[in-house]
């Protein structure tokens, strides 16, 4: 009786009885023996020859007669431990010219048939790595999936950056589970998408990923970091990050969309406390054994010219061969710094209603103090070079952040603006033009840096130039203009009416999986 063998053909000089190996430099060799060719099928004294399909991928082993005419391998036997075993020994160019610089292959044995294919994982490395070259050389919009696209901050500054750098790009597909945050991207941000582009209201974890699923140039998102932050930990009552009801697991379903949409390259942001938690271990371990090399960094925004002191781990992992000479060291501030937070304030009139009390604070400042706890208020005067980080649910008036205070009744404070929270995360006023203030404040509260990603756009799109010079990009071939990013609210006036075209819209229900 027969059966099926399958391995995974290792590249290595040494054989042995579980392992095949392959011989680099000149004419390529594969050796694999041992029991499981017996239990395929295979015969001491069968001889083969080899059938090539270049295209598919694949090599296969014909039995055929011993009076055949033509290059044929004959399956030998070695003696190890008083045991005969079978050995089948291949010497041909036709290995490497299939396969070329593959370091693993796939060999499947039945009924004594040997078929040899490419892994999954080598094929699909190479497959985005040809797409991606592919498109720069055409000068063509890169492809992006979007997850927890929000109001499209992120993604906007990324885009930007990226054009500077002489590359477009356009999302192809962006998830977000807020319907009034998706919205205020779709309107405010028509350069993101086009007629043609998917956008997903929907908790991301009921999108199906079986069928079809468009595949992408860039893959960018933060997964949600209510369980790995300081306050979030504390408010929850989390011993760690994973345990969080919500958002505990959503790494999961980020690499469930890495593997399925295959990018060329995945940015990953979020607070710097998820760098040590167990999801970021199993993203970094994943992401290295589908073929990325990772680039890791926290970043302060105060460098890029915010007035928010905001630090965020950003990873950025890239496919071998484009983007390798991409680096941290060479991100460039294209702003400078106000002097103070005065410098970005809005008048606002001295017996407006946003000047409060908020009594409830200084007491539960008092408290604070008394059992030991570091929730020092962020009371400001305008003067300071500089303020704390500011969060989804700033509107709520919550106690550690910045609150400034009335400059003739220091008992009376006010939270900053729709437009001051823009300014000193720098991030363009029409991101959240037309939503309401507190929807506004969530936008950008749980978003990034504007500048800072706008910076790494930049790089990545450089870096892929850095390596593949012979592929250059025309900026005439670009449609997109930078300055239509970073101008004013007025800026959609000035754009042809048919980039305003809105992308379908798809709704997936809490009670419903649904397939794009």
């Amino acid at each position: 009786m027969t059966g099926q063998w399958l391995c995974n053909w290792v590249v290595s000089t040494n054989a042995n009885d579980w392992s095949a190996a392959m011989q680099l430099g000149g004419q390529v060799r594969c050796n694999f023996e041992g029991q499981k060719l017996t239990h395929g099928g295979l015969r001491i004294g069968d001889k083969y020859t080899i059938r090539s399909d270049k295209a598919a991928r694949r090599l296969e082993l014909i039995a055929v007669p011993t009076s055949f005419v033509g290059s044929t391998f004959t399956v030998s036997k070695r003696e190890r431990n008083g045991i005969v075993h079978p050995l089948l020994q291949l010497r041909s160019d036709e290995i490497r010219q299939v396969f070329e610089d593959d370091e693993k292959v796939r060999i499947a044995i039945r009924n004594g048939r040997i078929v040899i294919t490419a892994l999954q994982l080598q094929t699909k490395i190479r497959e985005r790595l040809k797409r991606l070259k592919e498109k720069l050389a055409r000068g063509e919009k890169l492809a992006v999936t979007s997850l927890f696209h929000g109001g499209g901050v992120l993604d906007r500054a990324i885009h930007s950056g990226l054009l500077r750098a002489g590359v477009g790009s356009f999302v192809q597909v962006g998830v977000e589970l807020e319907a009034e945050y998706l919205n205020a991207s779709l309107r405010n941000n028509p350069d993101l998408w086009q007629a043609d582009s998917i956008a997903i209201c929907s908790d991301i974890r009921y999108v199906s990923l079986e069928g079809n699923i468009p595949q992408s140039d860039i893959l960018t998102g933060g997964v949600p970091c209510v369980g790995a932050s300081k306050a979030g930990r504390a408010k929850n009552d989390l011993e760690f990050a994973e345990e969080h009801d919500s958002a505990g697991t959503l790494f999961f379903d980020y690499l469930a969309w890495v593997k399925a949409t295959n990018p060329a390259i995945v940015v990953l942001e979020n607070v710097p406390e998820y760098q040590s938690t167990a999801s970021m271990a199993v993203i970094r371990s994943v992401l290295i054994s589908l073929g990325y090399v990772l680039k890791e960094k926290v970043l302060d925004g105060s460098d890029f010219g915010a007035l928010e002191k905001r630090k965020r781990m950003v990873m950025i992992a890239y496919t071998p061969g484009l983007g390798d000479l991409f680096s941290f060291e060479n991100l460039k501030p294209h702003k400078v710094r106000e002097a103070s937070i005065n410098e970005i304030l809005e008048s606002v009139p001295l017996d407006s209603p946003r000047w409060k009390p908020y009594t409830y604070l200084s007491e539960k400042a008092v408290k604070d103090k008394a059992t030991g706890k570091n929730f020092a208020l962020q009371r400001l005067t305008g003067n300071e070079g500089g303020c704390g980080t500011i969060g989804r649910h700033y509107f709520k008036g919550r106690s550690t952040e910045p609150f400034l205070i009335h400059p003739e009744n220091p008992d009376l404070f006010r939270l900053f603006t729709r437009l001051e929270h823009g300014r000193v995360k720098t991030i363009p006023a029409v991101v959240t033009e037309g939503v309401s203030e507190t929807a506004a404040h969530e936008i950008m509260g749980q978003s990034v840096v504007y500048e800072q990603f706008d910076s790494i756009g930049e790089e990545i799109g450089l870096s892929l130039f850095r390596t593949n010079i012979e592929l250059p990009v025309s900026r005439d071939s670009l449609s997109l203009d930078v300055k239509s990013l970073i101008a004013g609210p007025d800026f959609t006036q000035n754009l042809n009416p048919a980039s305003l075209m809105l992308p379908s819209v798809v709704a997936v229900g809490s009670t419903q999986q649904m397939l794009l």
